[in-house]
């Protein structure tokens, strides 16, 4: 059995995805499958990924197209629900997430942890490059949804994650677009009972490729469950209620 499946959302990236393979197989732990989600068929990451050797790539690689509803949101949750391992890790395929953090990130979540978060605002992350507006956004938010709302992580927004595959079968998807179902299944991590980790990581701005990051769109799915949180934990220092699933 795969110890965890890698789900890689993908958007015309054939720039990035030979350097990503080639990292993934070079860098991260052994028994995982990479499954690659797309939205269209002639994604130019497919092309690409068909010219890599077999010494050049992971060697479990599915591909999945997203039946679910366009854009990455869904793209994510398509990958999400294919993944064959106990363990589910979110990557982007801009290499910017930190390789190195992985083994700690599926250990924790092999201790029971449901949510483990890689974060660039913990002692010892950072964050290297990227929108200042965005970044100084996350942060923020992040920082007071840990130390106000009691996050146990000081960066939800970030969708370099790893889920226990148990927690996602369980936990319905409420967010219609963007990244903000990493912080939604955060939040609804924490506020049901569950365990949320974090280990410290750097974030590393693409040097390759277009971001697909649309930061007015998509602030509202954001601020939706920076709301939720800041709600759910006021009923918790109020004494009226323990768990909750009340809808934003």
């Amino acid at each position: 059995m795969m110890q965890y499946s890698i789900v890689l959302p993908v958007y015309n990236e054939g720039d990035n995805i030979g350097a990503f393979c080639r990292k993934a197989r070079a860098e991260l732990p052994p028994s995982y499958e990479l499954l690659i989600c797309y939205d269209m068929d002639d994604d130019t990451t497919l092309p690409a990924l068909a010219t890599l050797g077999a010494d050049e790539k992971p060697a479990t690689i599915r591909l999945i197209k997203n039946e679910l509803g366009h854009g990455v949101r869904y793209a994510i949750e398509a990958g999400m629900r294919a993944a064959a391992a106990p363990t589910v890790l979110v990557m982007m395929a801009d290499l910017s997430d930190d390789f190195r953090r992985v083994e700690s990130m599926l250990q924790l979540v092999e201790a029971g942890a449901d949510v483990v978060c890689a974060s660039r605002y913990s002692p010892g992350g950072e964050q290297i490059g990227g929108p200042v507006v965005k970044g100084t956004l996350s942060r923020l938010a992040g920082l007071s949804l840990h130390y106000v709302a009691g996050l146990p992580t000081k960066d939800p927004t970030n969708s370099f994650k790893a889920y226990r595959k148990a927690f996602l079968d369980r936990t319905p998807i409420e967010s219609t677009a963007g990244f903000s179902l990493g912080i939604e299944l955060t939040v609804k991590a924490h506020f049901t009972g569950g365990i949320v980790a974090e280990v410290p990581a750097s974030w590393y701005d693409r040097t390759s490729g277009e971001s697909r990051f649309q930061l007015r769109k998509w602030l509202p799915q954001y601020l939706r469950w920076y709301v939720w949180a800041l709600r759910e934990r006021s009923r918790q220092l109020a004494g009226l209620s323990g768990v909750h699933h009340s809808t934003p």
